[in-house]
């Protein structure tokens, strides 16, 4: 059958009759009853017959000698015993793969170490306690890992980089550096389980790290909050007795009950139950986020029966002028002021603190009564380090801790004290 020329091919198309036209050597126009037109090229492989389709008659940029190319470039191929569909298959699936790769790549190179970074925080912030440990994730960051790392992909950071960033501060200021090796590691596992990086993490101590730098245990001893002494704390008590304002009671609340500074900030009315003697501060105002009951002592329930009194917000101690809790300087500012002249100080010499009342706790604890380590370390809401113990002590011993914690309010307090100075409240509601 003789080949269909261009000229043909427009007659055909002008009459536009629902057909499929062999166009010589395999090639075919398909027209449809709404008129369009299509080539094809049909052929036989391994005893099958079978087309593919070769694009819609355009005459800009499909027309019959192109459409002639592509079924000649079929049939060479189908010669060869490749089948054509096939191969078109293949094809496609490379250019999706290499599109997906370079997508890959883009995405990777794009992927530096502060983007991620600021992920992490952003996903991670909400389960931390403290509200400002976010700002010291960023402010630590920034400091000293984005300077040299920053701008680089995750892909591409090598040990060499981290060493960088950590022997000029390892020994100078090892907590800092500590936390500074620690936060790149998290945010390199994250890198790595989000795929953009896929080498070992060269942030990680263990194994690593620690054949390149010094143990930071050997470095520098741990210094722990400043305390004051147990023996001048009755002292120190009575003082405190006398100071006015808010700030001054939740210090005395804090002292009494051993406790860490955001458990008595953030304590609301309901968390006590003033008849049963009993205060539960839940779990996301605890550090180890863990339900703790404390049982009250006679002091604190004068304390707070007056400040029941004087109620003016769903905080026990409030802030006098929002409603909302006292902040973090609340209390350190009234240990500020009985501090003047040097007056209250470790046995170092050194300004003491709020969180160091915790300590002057477990030292008279331990020295002046045979209370046995569980029992305190309860009281402190510590987990107990032995994972055995642990496992099967899971009461909280309440009731050994009231006559524990009356034991120490009663040694706070020396015999006869009673005067309570409340603070000037006025109503916010």
């Amino acid at each position: 059958m003789a080949k269909i020329t261009a000229k043909g091919l427009d007659k055909l198309i002008r009459d536009g009759v629902p057909k499929r036209t062999p166009l010589g050597d395999g090639l075919y126009l398909t027209i449809t009853k709404s008129g369009s037109t299509s080539f094809a090229y049909r052929y036989q492989i391994k005893g099958t017959r079978r087309q593919i389709g070769l694009g819609a008659f355009c005459p800009s940029n499909n027309t019959l000698a192109m459409a002639r190319h592509k079924a000649l470039n079929a049939q060479v191929n189908v010669r060869q015993g490749i089948d054509p569909i096939e191969q078109r298959t293949l094809l496609k699936k490379k250019k999706e793969a290499d599109l997906i790769a370079q997508e890959e790549t883009e995405a990777m190179e794009k992927a530096t170490f502060r983007t991620l970074a600021l992920e992490y925080i952003k996903i991670h912030s909400p389960e931390w306690k403290n509200i400002k440990h976010k700002q010291q994730w960023k402010n630590t960051l920034s400091t000293y890992a984005f300077p040299f790392i920053g701008s680089m992909p995750v892909s591409e950071i090598e040990t060499k980089h981290i060493l960088k960033i950590l022997n000029p501060i390892w020994s100078s200021k090892t907590e800092t550096a500590k936390r500074v090796r620690t936060r790149m590691e998290l945010i390199l596992d994250y890198a790595k389980v989000n795929n953009w990086r896929s080498d070992s993490n060269p942030a990680r101590w263990r194994g690593h790290l620690q054949t390149s730098l010094p143990s930071p245990t050997k470095i520098k001893k741990l210094k722990h909050h400043p305390a004051l002494p147990y023996a001048e704390l009755p002292k120190f008590m009575l003082e405190l007795m006398d100071q006015n304002g808010m700030g001054a009671r939740a210090l005395e609340m804090c002292i009494l009950h051993a406790n860490r500074t955001q458990e008595v900030l953030k304590a609301r009315w309901d968390q006590f139950d003033l008849e049963s003697r009993v205060w539960t501060i839940p779990e996301e105002n605890m550090k180890k986020g863990i339900e703790h009951r404390i049982p009250l002592t006679d002091r604190a329930l004068e304390i707070l029966n007056r400040l029941h009194t004087y109620r003016v917000s769903d905080y026990v101690f409030p802030n006098q002028s929002t409603g909302h809790h006292l902040s973090q300087a609340g209390m350190s500012s009234v240990l500020k002021r009985m501090q003047k002249d040097n007056k209250w100080q470790d046995k170092d010499g050194r300004h003491i603190t709020v969180h160091g009342f915790r300590s002057t706790f477990r030292d008279y604890i331990a020295e002046q009564t045979n209370t046995p380590q569980r029992t305190a370390e309860h009281a402190l809401a510590h987990r107990l380090k032995d994972a055995s113990e642990a496992a099967y002590q899971r009461a909280d011993l309440i009731e050994k801790r009231q006559i524990l914690m009356q034991v120490w309010a009663n040694y706070c307090y020396p015999s006869g004290a009673k005067v309570i100075n409340m603070p000037r409240v006025k109503n916010i509601n």
